[in-house]
Formats: structure tokens, sequence, C-alpha cells
């Protein structure tokens, strides 16, 4: 009798991880700290608290290997975790290829990706602390749809300034952060100084996470009973998404499965950030012996692969700290790209740390290459994927082709962040030919980059 061959490795709840990984305990060198937005300085505890709850600016400088879930994040957690880790049998077929392809499905949350790791605890902290109302940035939707769910799980006001190109072309986005009782607004808006400012000057801006981002911080500072909440980039964000990555290795061993790459989307590096940090642990325990570990981005907003690693503020208006990290710029707007989610100019700090310190490496794909993949995946596997996860898709099947045309077996692990069911207009383009591809000359970058830059204050450090 032929053996049928595993699909899917579960975990029961009781396997559910119960700590966070973090990261900063275990890197060789520590990356350089975010900077004052006004003196230029390393920032302190201090700096955070008019938008942060004291418990997540801990969590943001904290060296500790591993921070314990609390109880009543747990508890919202396991409405939906552990999340399936799949065996892509199907999608192998289809290619007709000789590696090994699984996959970590995000899609069974609530809002149907993996922001809700860290929208729940975010929302928990923030109440802990007796916040009243949470506000936020969001692109194509997910994190503002997670956010609003995750306010609604521990009593809180969200409100939700969505990226203009966005708020246009995914309206079921709204929909779903008004059920779960958000309020959204495009942006940029009338609503701040900052979204004022960009319609003044761009009266039909498409509108950037740098410009939202810029908007939901005005905001809360001037609300003493708001914090703002971001849903990636910072490091308690990433922190909270290594339940992701604790989890797969759990999976992957009851399967005495080890991986040979690892592949993921990035914008801002939380998805991608939270299934492999606990890998890299694993790697530099072992000396260096570990799988490699590759991001993929769009090619219309290319920041690892044609951004500089630099000093930059968080968003356009300059209200948050400078990080240093691979950016584009933060003024840069973006091509109005289906993958909303990925439309960011700069990267998360540890993301842009690890890839300059060799130990992961990152790659650009248009939205051409990944529709088609995640067609071919919606055909074989049976899921839809986000326009974001198509983009870890294409460089997965690239991969897969390059190991069958080379004669090699490897194990390829990828990051499927989540459903496309509320992006569909996106596939829409795509099936009747009016899906465009955009890339950006270096020249053209690098003099959007010297622009914003040359506008930051001295950084001496």
């Amino acid at each position: 009798m032929a053996q049928v061959p595993q699909h899917k490795v579960v975990l029961d709840e009781s396997e559910m991880p119960t700590r966070w990984y973090n990261i900063l305990a275990d890197l060789p060198t520590p990356p350089p700290p975010p900077l004052h937005p006004g003196t230029g300085q390393p920032i302190g505890p201090a700096d955070l608290t008019p938008i942060f709850p004291m418990d997540l600016i801990l969590q943001e400088v904290s060296t500790e290997r591993y921070i314990d879930i609390p109880e009543e994040v747990q508890d919202v957690y396991r409405l939906w975790r552990p999340s399936p880790l799949f065996r892509a049998h199907r999608l192998e077929r289809a290619l007709g290829t000789t590696a090994r392809i699984y996959y970590k499905y995000e899609g069974v949350s609530p809002a149907g990706s993996h922001k809700p790791n860290t929208a729940v605890p975010q929302a928990y902290y923030n109440a802990k602390a007796g916040i009243k109302k949470l506000t936020t940035e969001t692109g194509a939707g997910q994190w503002g749809t997670s956010l609003a769910f995750a306010c609604a799980q521990f009593g809180l006001e969200c409100e939700v300034w969505q990226v203009r190109a966005s708020y246009d072309g995914k309206p079921y986005r709204k929909m779903m952060i008004e059920t779960f009782g958000g309020t959204i607004h495009p942006s940029p808006s009338d609503l701040t100084e900052a979204g004022r400012a960009v319609l003044a000057e761009h009266p039909d801006s498409p509108g950037s996470l740098g410009v939202a981002i810029s908007e939901a911080v005005e905001a809360a500072a001037g609300d003493p009973n708001a914090n703002y909440a971001l849903g990636s980039v910072l490091n308690h964000v990433l922190l909270h998404q290594t339940i992701i990555g604790e989890e797969a290795l759990l999976q992957l061993a009851k399967i005495d499965e080890s991986v040979d790459l690892i592949v993921g989307c990035t914008g801002g590096g939380s998805n991608f950030g939270g299934l492999t940090f606990p890998f890299i642990r694993e790697t530099l325990a072992a000396g260096g012996a570990g799988p490699v570990i590759r991001a993929v981005e769009p090619a219309s907003c290319p920041t690892l692969t044609q951004g500089v690693y630099a000093y930059d503020f968080g968003d356009v208006a300059g209200l948050t700290p400078m990080m240093k990290m691979h950016t584009l710029g933060h003024d840069f707007i973006p091509d109005p790209i289906h993958a909303g989610g990925l439309r960011y100019h700069g990267m998360s700090p540890l993301i842009s740390h690890l890839v300059e310190e060799g130990l992961m490496e990152a790659v650009a794909k248009g939205q051409q290459d990944c529709f088609a993949a995640g067609v071919l995946f919606a055909r074989s596997e049976g899921i839809i994927p986000a326009p974001e996860a198509t983009h870890a898709l294409a460089a997965t099947v690239d991969a897969a082709n390059a190991a069958t045309e080379a004669g090699e077996s490897p194990v390829i692990l990828t990051a499927l962040s989540g459903h496309g069911h509320v992006d569909m207009a996106a596939y829409d383009a795509y099936l009747t030919g009016s899906l465009t591809d955009h890339t950006w000359e270096d020249s053209e970058l690098q003099e959007s980059v010297a622009q914003a830059l040359s506008r930051l204050p001295q950084v001496l450090v």
C-alpha cells in the first residue's frame, strides 16, 4: 500500500510557545541605537513614553533572550494558534521540482495575516497602562484590521490612517476595520498637520506608509488618553512575531526535517523576522551552520537591494526617532503597487543590521512574476495568497526551479503571511492584463535618498 504523503504538521494548544525570542541577546554585534529626532543623540526609555507604554518600551530595548507571553495574550492567541505548517506537495508536482517546499500559514488568524501576533500584545500592554485609544497607520489594511480586532479584545478605541492608494483599492479592508470597531481615514487626510502639508503640495497624492505614520503619531501625541501602535519595523514588533519561527522549529522537529533555505517577503520586516530569528539563533549556536535566509521585496520599493544603510526618519514629517536602516529616503513615495503592505521607504533596523552582517540576503521581484506565482499557488495548493506573500512565493519558485536544474533536493521553508481574499482586485488586474511592473534606476533612488538625508539633523555618533 502506497504511503500517504503528509501535508500538514500541527501542534496542539499545549505545545504553543509561551515565550517570545529576543535576537538582541545573541547578535555578535549590536545594531546602532535609534536617535532622538531633535538632538540626534541616542534615545532613552523616557523619550518614548508620549506614545508607547513602558512595558513595550522595555521590550524595545531589552537584551533578555526570552520574554514571557502574558496569559491574557496567550488566551487570545489560542483563537488561531498554533498555526499550521504545510508541505506543498501539489506545488512541487506542478513545478516538477526536486526540492521539498514547506509553508508556514498565518492566514488562519482573525485578520487573515500574521499581524495579530503583535497587535494583541500591543493592545494588552496599552490597556494595562490605562490607555483608552490606539492610533496607527496601515498599508494594505492587514495591520489596521489586526489592531482593530485586538483593541476590541481589550476594550480600546482604534483609529486608523490607511494609505490612500490602498484605501481606494481595497474597500473591504475598511469594512473589516469598522466591523471590528475601528475608525478609518484615507491618508493623507485633512485631519492632521502632516496630512494637510502633503495635500497642499500634492492634492492627488496616493499616500505612503511614511505619511500615514506621521498622521497617526501626530494624533496620538496630541491626546493624553491615546498611544500609537506600529505594525512592523520596531524591535518589540519583531519580538512578538517570533512565535511563528518558534512554532515552525517545533513542527519541523516533529517530522525530523531540517531547512536549507528560508524565504519571506519584506516591507518593514515583521513576518520575515518573526519566522527567521529563531532559526538564526540556532545558526549562531551552531557556529554558522544553518539555512540561507532570503528576504524578498518589491522592485518598485527596493529598500534592501537599492537603498542605502543610513540613519533616517521612520516617517515623512520627522516625528519618529531616527533609525539606522536601509532606506530610500523618508519622503520617498513608492509606486502604488498592489502589495500595499510592502510600500515602506525603510526597513526594520534589526533586519537591516542582519543583512549588513551577512546573516541574510535580499532580492527584489516585479509584480508580474509575483502574481504568476500566486495564481500557480492558488491553483495547486488551494489558498489565494495575499499580494505581499506572492513575493515570497515567486522567490520560492525560482529557488525550486534552480534546484531542479542543478539536480539538488533542498528543503525550502517560506512564509505565507496571509490570504488574499479581500485583495481580489489585484488578481483581477493580473488576470485581465492591466497589471504593470515598475522599477527604479539606481540614479533616481540615489537622488531621492540624498535629498531626504540632507534634511536630517547632523548625526554624530
